[in-house]
């Protein structure tokens, strides 16, 4: 009996040993539960998180962020240098490459997927409409092919976050031939040289990408993902808790509170790079006075917001980038909840109380805004304490993107993953006069701040980033004076997932390739 026993306890020991040496294992469908649908899979033209998401899996950048963090590394180029003058940035390009379609990958298939941004003239230029172009391509003058996988990309300035800004999902490289066919449906076929390749999109459903079995780098480990739009959280929530889903994405407090007690599931948390505001429309008469502004930013509790809605999960913001980012202004003192102050501001400003004012909730729920219609209810309930009047508006995903960026709300809610950690992504690409301009403002609150924009236009030609840091915190200081936005949380950015996943990633900015991802049998 001994004997028996103690090979018994042998086998039970090993079994796990010989599982785990077997290592990653090929194969199986990773189903990915998130909040919406995406709008444009071209991601040059991609303005909202769902977009950007299931893009990253099938297009890749020349440069691109590391699997856990926000440093810059080599994805389709290999090395890259700068010209003394900070004005030419030359990259020389992986060889062998190929485009899902087969088409090979090299300096001309660069240019195409960049000239189209920037150059009015370039056939595929009329087939997109490039609403961030200031965050990505922007600076850049002259795209140069150098040799065939040599390109050069010639600045019409220094411009110190070219690099990051390369590595953001608006750079990405896409089959010249795609472009040509599809043409402004470009958006719909994506055709990239990623891990993964498009397969199906049934809108508002499910998208589903295929393995890329002629991949240049490591092959993703699953054979297909599938990401499923699922609005509601509790609904993501009982889809992972039953196995429907392998991930759920942007789950409120609550739920992931449940995920951390089910031995089953597995969160991993990271700080946040992110921001949820509340823009202020400057353009609109009733509110282009600063008095105003500040009154309403003096009408909403933020502590209680982020301990009711984020129950933890987030720090109160004062600026409109998070701590973690560096030149963060910490010296700032944030606009105390002061309902009566408020009021007398609005008083001063002779503010028209009789006016309701449209305040616009955000349809999906994202990290930065995981529950956005119990905060727009928040905010409309603070907002009545100081005695304004408004109405919550709500309209699908796409209509709310478009809408706001058009500048026809008076408040609406909105965030910013910060895709590449640079205070110029925030500042200059969601705060300059440059990025206030309709249709398309990437400045949703349409403010036009010549001191604010020229401080961040030299912040861009400086590469000393001491001298840079000192000049975002003076832009900072001008914001807070003026506060187009009530920033009101930083986020910490969470992924949910089941345990038969191994290998998940998560950047700070919630935005990564799942190609090492391996699912057990």
């Amino acid at each position: 009996m001994r004997k028996f026993l103690i090979f018994l306890a042998v086998t039970v020991c090993l079994a796990p040993l010989s599982a785990l040496a077997a290592g990653p294992t090929q194969g199986g469908t990773l189903i990915w539960g998130r909040g919406g649908d995406s709008v444009n899979l071209d991601l040059a033209q991609a303005t909202d998180g769902e977009s950007i998401k299931a893009g990253v899996q099938m297009l890749e950048n020349l440069v691109i962020f590391e699997k856990d963090s926000m440093n810059v590394v080599p994805q389709l180029a290999e090395s890259w240098t700068v010209s003394d003058d900070g004005l030419t940035w030359t990259f020389k390009l992986r060889k062998g490459v190929k485009f899902h379609d087969g088409e090979p990958f090299n300096a001309q298939a660069v240019y195409d997927s960049f000239a189209r941004v920037i150059d009015p003239n370039h056939p595929f230029h009329q087939y997109g409409k490039w609403v961030y172009l200031s965050l990505s391509l922007g600076p850049v003058k002259e795209i140069k092919i150098v040799d065939d996988y040599t390109v050069a990309l010639v600045t019409e300035k220094p411009y110190a976050p070219l690099l990051n800004n390369l590595a953001l999902w608006l750079c990405p490289i896409l089959s010249p031939r795609a472009m040509a066919e599809y043409k402004d449906q470009i958006g719909q076929h994506p055709v990239g040289t990623g891990p993964f390749k498009f397969s199906k999109w049934v809108k508002d459903d499910q998208i589903i990408m295929e393995r890329n079995p002629d991949y240049w780098g490591d092959k993703a480990k699953v054979d297909q993902i599938i990401l499923k739009s699922i609005p509601e959280s509790s609904s993501r929530l009982m889809a992972l808790q039953s196995g429907a889903v392998d991930i759920a994405d942007d789950l409120d407090p609550d739920s992931i509170r449940l995920v951390e007690a089910n031995d089953q599931l597995a969160v991993i948390k990271r700080p946040s790079v992110n921001v949820g505001y509340l823009a202020i429309n400057t353009e609109k008469p009733w509110l282009k006075d600063a008095r105003v502004r500040r009154a309403i930013a003096h009408a909403i509790d933020k502590e209680t917001l982020i301990a009711s809605i984020f129950q933890g999960l987030a720090v109160p913001a004062k600026n409109p980038f998070p701590p973690s980012i560096w030149s963060y202004n910490d010296a700032i003192q944030p606009y105390a909840y002061d309902p009566a102050k408020a009021k007398k501001l609005l008083e001063e400003a002779g503010f028209d109380f009789s006016r309701e004012l449209e305040l616009w909730a955000m349809p999906v729920s994202r990290a930065y805004m995981p529950e956005p219609v119990k905060t727009a209810e928040l905010i409309q309930a603070y907002l009545a304490a100081a005695g304004v009047k408004s109405k919550i508006v709500r309209m699908d995903w796409g209509t709310y993107l478009k809408k706001t960026s058009n500048g026809e709300h008076d408040l609406c809610m909105l965030g910013w993953l910060g895709g590449n950690a640079d205070p110029d992504n925030f500042l200059y690409g969601l705060l300059s006069a440059d990025t206030a301009k309709t249709p398309g403002a990437a400045n949703v609150a349409l403010w036009k701040n010549a001191e604010f924009t020229k401080l961040c236009l030299q912040a861009q030609r400086t590469f000393d980033k001491a001298e840079r840091t000192e000049l975002y915190l003076k832009a900072q200081e001008i914001f807070h004076q003026e506060q187009p936005w009530v920033p009101l949380a930083h986020s910490t950015i969470v992924r949910c997932y089941n345990k038969r996943l191994h290998d998940v990633p998560l950047r700070p900015n919630g935005l990564n390739s799942f190609q090492m991802v391996w699912k057990d049998k």
